[in-house]
């Protein structure tokens, strides 16, 4: 069995200095090395512990990570010498820059479809933007690191979980009853309420509501036996046309998984459908009785 190819890949940074041996300018390293340690130095103060060597070497670490991320995202595929040129041209700052403002933006962006109060606080965003720098960015100069596929990878989930709060956030504006306005918000649990109260027909958008409703619901479901596929068609010509991927990806899947969907035209009894439906709505149901 052939030994597994092991392919390094420093930090960029790592490679851009690594360049000066084979095009060497002392000019441009003393200050690149001055740059660099002002950043750490300030890194330090602002992200670890300035007075004790664990602090600033976890700096090193974040500049490093941090250069490197801005370096990546600026240059793409170009070789490492042109990441030299960059930091000569530029300054490792510049490139730092470039690397804190998407982590920064990044962190902006919600990591799951549950928005809280704490979302909004500026405590606990620096917090979270703290955490994310740290996660992203802290690197050994002499070890492989793929900062920028990592980064890549969550902007692509975060902004799917983004398309699923924005139409959520639509959702409880446009809620046929009134506007829900609640702090709190279980994006997935008002779309699964939108598209299962879809199939009753008529247009309606259901974001929230509590068991009475659900009662009403269920009896003019039995009763007038709609088409399903013309109420969810009701309800994507009302949503705009930005939400209709997650709109559409969401009835795709109740569509053929949704016990409460499946089960209410049979003879499955209130009490267990209401409990099926607090499975997908959670949160989003208003508890007016038992």
């Amino acid at each position: 069995m052939l030994p597994a190819i092991v392919v390094e890949n420093l930090p960029r940074l790592t490679r851009a200095i690594q360049q000066l041996a084979t095009h060497p300018d002392d000019d441009a390293a003393y200050a690149l090395a001055d740059e660099l340690t002002g950043i750490t130095a300030m890194v330090a103060e602002k992200f670890t512990n300035d007075r004790t060597a664990d602090g600033i070497q976890k700096a090193m670490q974040l500049t490093v990570g941090g250069v490197s991320l801005g370096l990546d995202h600026a240059l793409m595929h170009e070789g490492d010498l042109a990441a030299l040129d960059f930091l000569v041209e530029h300054g490792a700052e510049h490139a730092f820059q470039i690397g804190f403002r998407l982590v920064k933006e990044l962190s902006a962006l919600p990591e799951d479809a549950l928005v809280g109060e704490y979302d909004t606080d500026p405590v606990y965003s620096a917090r979270r933007l703290r955490d994310l720098f740290i996660d992203l960015c802290q690197t050994d100069p002499n070890e492989n690191w793929n900062g920028l596929e990592r980064y890549e990878v969550m902007l692509k989930q975060r902004k799917e979980v983004q398309a699923v709060v924005r139409l959520a956030g639509w959702l409880r504006r446009h809620n046929s009853e009134g506007p829900v306005s609640d702090t709190d918000l279980n994006a997935e649990g008002v779309i699964a309420l939108a598209v299962i109260f879809a199939i009753e027909g008529g247009g309606r958008v259901v974001a929230r509501t509590g068991q009475k409703e659900f009662e009403r619901f269920v009896k003019a479901v039995r009763k007038a036996k709609p088409d399903y596929e013309e109420g969810w068609a009701a309800l994507v010509a009302k949503v705009p046309v930005q939400h209709h991927p997650v709109l559409l990806d969401r009835i795709a899947s109740y569509r053929n998984s949704c016990t409460v969907i499946q089960n209410i035209k049979g003879r499955t009894a209130m009490k267990t459908l209401f409990a099926e439906l607090e499975n997908y709505a959670g949160s989003e149901l208003d508890a007016d009785y038992n």
